[in-house]
């Protein structure tokens, strides 16, 4: 059975080319045309003889009948500030889309002995491979799903991630422990082109096979956190933080380091915008003293 996709009318088309233009993520674009449609699905007419009256009542739906998360209310007010601005060219309707702030909250921290305990339970060695190099490199889902085995440099000990967030190639560390696990994968699976492939395997695994693999192994490991992604990806730095200014060594570079990990997490430990925090994380970053030669 195929799945019945949107009708492509002027307007949409139009609207994804202004993205195609500016050289949007396909995600992004996905998610924004999305939105449009639910909003004018919800009047039952074209968006463009919507004006801010039903932008407000939308908006109230979304917040009091739907109860929809922040993200998604975000993601809502940024596609139709992109639709009246951009393809319309009505800017000035975009004082009438108010944005939520967003809640700050205190995140969610696995012990070292949780994070050994989650990366060991599973039996499937793909399974070890994919927690483990989510923990280890600090990886975005979506990162990881476009790993490719060529992407492992062992010479630098680097993982090459391609076209992350934004659009930008980067590297990152590659940790010592998690390279004879990568090679002891590849040497059963012998996974070509992708690192981590999934069905059928000349595609890469996807991001909800990920989602459901940090579950059942949270679950697994009778962990009474609920384990993502995202918090394998922000755990170790969070670490890092930690066992770092306990110990009081480093370079100057990673002092530097370890104070943009710390402007990160300020605001979500004291609950303030991280730009509020200035004076907090140069006080712990100064307190990260290079040992004495």
């Amino acid at each position: 059975m195929q799945t019945r996709r949107l009708p492509m009318t002027p307007l949409r088309q139009r609207m994804l080319e202004d993205m195609q233009l500016r050289n949007y993520s396909p995600l992004t674009m996905h998610c924004y045309l999305r939105c449009v449609a639910e909003f004018a699905r919800h009047f039952g007419t074209s968006p463009a003889h919507l004006g801010p009256e039903q932008v407000r009542t939308y908006q109230l739906f979304l917040l009091q009948d739907k109860q929809a998360s922040w993200t998604s209310v975000v993601q809502t007010v940024c596609a139709l500030r992109f639709f009246y601005r951009i393809t319309l060219g009505r800017p000035e309707i975009l004082e009438y889309i108010a944005s939520p702030q967003r809640p700050f909250t205190l995140p969610i921290i696995l012990s070292p002995a949780e994070v050994a305990t989650l990366l060991t339970t599973p039996r499937n060695l793909k399974h070890r491979a994919i927690l483990t190099t989510l923990s280890a490199a600090g990886l975005r889902v979506s990162e990881l799903c476009q790993l490719q085995v060529t992407d492992i440099d062992s010479a630098r000990m680097v993982l090459r991630v391609r076209q992350g967030k934004g659009q930008h190639d980067r590297s990152v560390m590659l940790s010592p422990k998690l390279l004879p696990l990568l090679r002891h994968y590849w040497q059963q699976h012998k996974p070509r082109p992708w690192l981590f492939p999934g069905t059928p395997g000349t595609r890469p695994i996807t991001a909800r096979m990920v989602h459901r693999i940090c579950r059942d192994a949270g679950q697994a490991a009778h962990l009474p956190k609920a384990i993502h992604p995202h918090l394998l990806r922000h755990n170790p730095a969070y670490q890092l933080m930690l066992s770092s200014l306990a110990k009081g060594g480093g370079s100057l570079a990673q002092r530097l380091i370890l104070h943009h990990i710390i402007r990160g997490f300020s605001g979500r430990l004291t609950g303030r915008h991280p730009a509020d925090n200035g004076q907090l994380c140069r006080s712990l970053a100064s307190s990260y003293r290079a040992p004495a030669v």
